[in-house]
């Protein structure tokens, strides 16, 4: 679970937002895995 507070003091307005990840149960979760572990690894190699 993901909670982002965003404000906007010109209108004073606060947005709450929640995101569920539900990708991570069940046979779904190895391929996203995969592709984390892709992503995070192309960001980390040295250039």
């Amino acid at each position: 679970m993901q909670l982002r507070v965003c404000a906007n003091a010109e209108h004073g307005n606060i947005l709450l937002s929640a995101v569920f990840d539900n990708l991570g149960k069940g046979a779904s979760g190895a391929p996203v895995q995969n592709l984390d572990l892709m992503l995070t690894r192309q960001q980390a190699a040295p250039a």
